[in-house]
């Protein structure tokens, strides 16, 4: 790996056709043997191919490779020249008017990332000392290439969003400025800590009334002759993505206006992850009417679009949310991630965890000014999850089925 003496070659590429998808690959599997999807050759292809990203939508790839002498790819990055903060979901926009009020550019900036994805991965790909409990000297060095690469575009600030929390950690020894947030997960975790056997088994462990409340908005959700299927690999057809595309239009135009995510993507995707998705449909009289679209690793389900053509009670939570619980129970998988906002996914079983991105910024007038409000920040956002995981919908204890506070703290346990 990277020392100074062994990396000959450190070069920024245009595209993902610039490197082969085994050699790639073979560094995320190595960094992350769940096979986390969203860093993988196939997604950042199937976002260049459809246009998502590019010189137009202002993502211009500028992926990090560094190889050895002999040639041979040893690590990387996904990494983005950015003309806009669009799109992902760790918020900048503050930053860059006081910087350009101040009389400077805050644009052109680069963004290590998974592109509109705020879901946690590995963002530096440095086989094999990059995991959890080896010393990362691995990472370290690839945060300096990425930093000198940085001073030689001459950008205002480079920015890693949503990296593992080893990556996070090691970022702050590095001298990056150091940001957490917050998202709703939910853990396939039981009595001793086990997997559920099945929904009912996790129903068990919430008090009464929630529960209750569960069973309830489940049986609304198909009351009206409601289907819902859940698809993956070829049972996904393209008649599927069209429809989701038109759900996931119909959010946009309610919610934010301008979507990121182009009908080519969800065809592109399906083409060459289609193994790797779960989406969610509903039909009403064989008409599809909803849908959430989730990818998976071999150990968790992220879930990232919902759209619905039609209103039914409590049909966005079904296909959110209890569908995606039901799947996770099914594969064995150990979490659920839902992503940010929603406090209604609290009374559902999804806890608030942190999520974290790291940041480099070249003038040091205006880093010492962002490092100020990041320390307190991180307080208040640590002191609002501590808040939210009172509001827990778990029994208090195993002979307690009223509603009450979980005995579980973030501490202990570590989209829509």
């Amino acid at each position: 790996m990277p020392d100074g003496s062994d990396a000959i070659e450190i070069s920024l590429l245009s595209s993902m056709d610039d490197v082969a998808p085994k050699d790639w690959d073979a560094l995320a599997r190595a960094v992350d043997p769940t096979n986390n999807p969203f860093v993988t050759h196939a997604f950042l292809k199937a976002m260049e191919e459809s246009g998502c990203t590019g010189a137009e939508a202002g993502w211009i790839p500028r992926h990090l490779v560094i190889r050895d002498h002999t040639g041979a790819l040893i690590a990387a990055a996904p990494m983005f020249q950015k003309s806009h903060s669009y799109g992902e979901y760790v918020f900048d926009w503050a930053w860059a008017d006081a910087y350009q009020h101040a009389g400077g550019d805050y644009y052109p900036k680069l963004l290590v990332a998974a592109p509109f994805s705020p879901v946690t991965g590995p963002r530096l790909l440095c086989a094999p000392d990059s995991a959890p409990g080896s010393d990362g000297k691995n990472i370290r060095t690839t945060m300096g290439a990425l930093k000198e690469v940085a001073k030689k575009l001459k950008v205002s600030s480079l920015h890693i969003i949503f990296p593992t929390k080893h990556e996070w950690e090691i970022a702050g020894e590095q001298g990056y400025l150091l940001r957490e947030g917050r998202q709703f997960h939910w853990l396939n975790k039981g009595p001793d800590d086990q997997p559920f056997h099945d929904f009912d088994d996790f129903l068990a462990v919430l008090s009464s009334r929630k529960r209750k409340n569960i069973r309830k908005e489940r049986a609304q959700a198909t009351k009206d002759g409601v289907v819902i299927k859940r698809l993956t690999g070829s049972d996904i057809l393209p008649e599927h993505w069209d429809a989701f595309h038109s759900f996931y239009m119909d959010t946009a135009a309610r919610k934010w206006g301008h979507p990121y995510l182009s009908h080519e993507f969800f065809h592109e995707l399906g083409a060459r992850l289609a193994d790797r998705v779960l989406l969610v449909m509903a039909f009403r009289e064989d008409l599809a009417i909803a849908g959430a679209l989730n990818l998976f690793s071999d150990d968790a389900l992220f879930g990232r679009n919902w759209g619905c053509l039609e209103d039914h009670p409590f049909l966005h939570f079904e296909c959110c949310y209890y569908q995606a619980m039901d799947f996770a129970i099914e594969r064995g998988l150990s979490r659920v991630e839902a992503g940010a906002g929603g406090h209604h996914k609290i009374t559902r079983g999804y806890m608030p965890e942190a999520t974290y991105s790291a940041h480099w910024i070249a003038d040091s007038g205006f880093s010492n000014a962002v490092e100020q409000f990041l320390t307190q920040e991180r307080r208040e956002v640590d002191s609002e999850r501590q808040a939210l995981a009172t509001r827990a919908p778990f029994k208090k204890d195993d002979n307690d089925s009223r509603d009450g506070a979980a005995p579980r703290s973030i501490e202990d346990e570590e989209g829509f």
